[in-house]
């Protein structure tokens, strides 16, 4: 089929490229049994769970107290980007990921750190918090009462990641637009539509930046079984957009590229619209089937015609941290390393508990490397020892051969998330940490490049001990020995997922 027509298709299959159709008439019985979350989290006493309780309003610019001095190279602005409103009128989300998304900057100079945060002014939290309760289904919710939506956008919740382009900041979410934020102000300002033609399309939350400034990037229409590819020039224009069929389409988060191909790696967790049509949730409408195995699909960057599956055992994952590939006798080889799961837990069990301040322990993600020869058509991996999440590394190496990556680390059974930072040599195994201790959840952190120097990681992690999120810097190359510098926020941010640091 012509990219154009695909183009029409997916254009064409309304307004709902990710949650279409729905079948289920407002007020219906919500698909966990109707239990009252927000009692149930109100009533909890994990001291963790204010990092999953909603802010009442935004949060203005606020200085925090910092012990060291943060390195010159860091001087500039983290962004980051979470779910934050969970509950409006009494009603909780079932979901982490529903929450309405809540941007923040951290602006840093050597000594000084300041905060803001602010809600994504999106469609639906307008509207909404005009109503005073929740109006639309969510990613795994259905509220009582809600109404079908008019499109993806009206449900877009602007809640994953962040991607600084041009002296903006996009707001990025699975299933619509990105929305552009001011990156001085946090102000919302409106969806960005990168072609008319284009509006409402899904573009994914983990773009990839080459070395040269290309931003490349993907979107997932479950109901039609499509995948959107973007390519955008450094300057923010686009410069080619389509899509391709993929039979049993999955839930795909996250993909990696190399020099010559883009890389997806589909766990068997497969959308089923007969599911939907009868009422499920987005999330519910999924099924697992393993004996599909984890499919890899490889397309050229340049011909995006040439596409070729391979196969790995099957296993889920949420994120990948990097790709590269070697041309050897065998063939082309792509190296690419993600975080690896047995089965589905973290996104059907775990991440819906923590709204009811309830700790389930899911399968414990790995950080795995897989070779793909192209040649061959064989597929390995390798899991390494290191539990992990979140996998970042040096920027400048995205789709070249890397070795270290950074990511959150020590799975407590007591707690949600991680209790340490690390960083791992994913060709020898070899790992580093600093744990934040018993009394702390970490966050992504991200890599800061030092010209020559060994660079920094830089990230946030939530102190529930004294209720006090904390910003923290470290050597890249003595992790262990921990924070150069940290800066106190007088108060608790909710956890977050994604962030992107920009140099002053």
């Amino acid at each position: 089929m012509e990219r154009r027509e695909l183009l029409r298709l997916l254009a064409s299959a309304g307004a709902l490229p990710l949650f279409a159709p729905l079948a289920r008439a407002a007020g219906t019985a919500d698909a966990t049994g109707g239990d009252n979350w927000q009692a149930q989290f109100e009533a909890a006493s994990a001291p963790w769970k204010t990092g999953f309780a909603t802010p009442a309003n935004d949060l203005p610019l606020t200085r925090a107290t910092v012990r060291g001095r943060f390195p010159d190279a860091v001087a500039g602005t983290l962004f980051r980007v979470g779910p934050a409103g969970h509950d409006m009128g009494g009603e909780r989300y079932h979901h982490w990921f529903d929450g309405d998304g809540m941007v923040h900057r951290f602006v840093i100079d050597g000594a000084d750190v300041r905060h803001q945060g602010r809600y994504v002014a999106t469609p639906k939290r307008v509207a909404e918090v005009r109503a005073g309760r929740r109006l639309y289904e969510t990613f795994g919710t259905m509220p009582p009462g809600g109404e079908s939506p008019t499109s993806a956008d009206s449900i877009n919740v602007a809640n994953t990641s962040v991607l600084p382009l041009q002296g903006e900041v996009l707001a990025l979410w699975e299933g619509g637009s990105a929305t552009r934020i001011d990156a001085r102000t946090l102000d919302t300002l409106g969806v960005k539509t990168w072609r008319a033609d284009l509006a409402g399309m899904p573009f994914s939350a983990h773009p990839k930046v080459d070395p040269d400034g290309t931003v490349w990037n993907f979107g997932v229409s479950s109901g039609q079984g499509l995948l959107a590819l973007y390519e955008i020039a450094p300057e923010g224009t686009l410069r080619r957009a389509a899509v391709v069929p993929v039979a049993d389409m999955p839930m795909v988060h996250d993909f990696a590229v190399t020099e010559r191909h883009l890389v997806f790696l589909m766990p068997p967790l497969v959308y089923d619209n007969k599911r939907k049509e009868a009422g499920s949730t987005f999330l519910d409408a999924h099924v697992w089937r393993p004996e599909l195995g984890m499919r890899a699909l490889v397309v050229d960057k340049h011909d995006w015609e040439r596409r070729q599956m391979l196969e790995l055992p099957a296993g889920f994952l949420f994120h990948v941290g990097n790709a590269w590939e070697e041309d050897t006798p065998r063939g082309t080889l792509i190296h690419v390393d993600y975080v690896r799961s047995d089965n589905t837990d973290s996104v059907f069990i775990s991440n819906r508990e923590v709204m009811r301040a309830r700790r389930v322990r899911g399968a414990d993600p790995h950080l795995t490397v897989a070779t793909l020869n192209l040649g061959t058509g064989k597929a390995t991996q390798v899991a390494l020892a290191q539990e992990a999440e979140f996998p970042r590394i040096d920027p400048r190496r995205v789709g070249l051969r890397h070795r270290q990556v950074v990511h959150a680390t020590q799975i407590r059974p007591d707690l949600p998330g991680f209790g340490a930072v690390a960083r791992t040599d994913v060709e020898t195994g070899r790992s580093q940490r600093f744990s934040y201790g018993t009394q702390a959840i970490v966050e992504e952190h991200v890599f800061v490049p030092d010209g020559k120097k060994p660079g920094w990681v830089l990230g946030t992690a939530f102190d529930f001990g004294r209720q006090k999120t904390v910003l923290s810097c470290f050597a890249a190359d003595h992790l262990a020995a921990g924070p150069v510098a940290q800066a106190t926020l007088p108060y608790a941010l909710p956890l977050g997922l994604h962030g992107a640091f920009v140099p002053a």
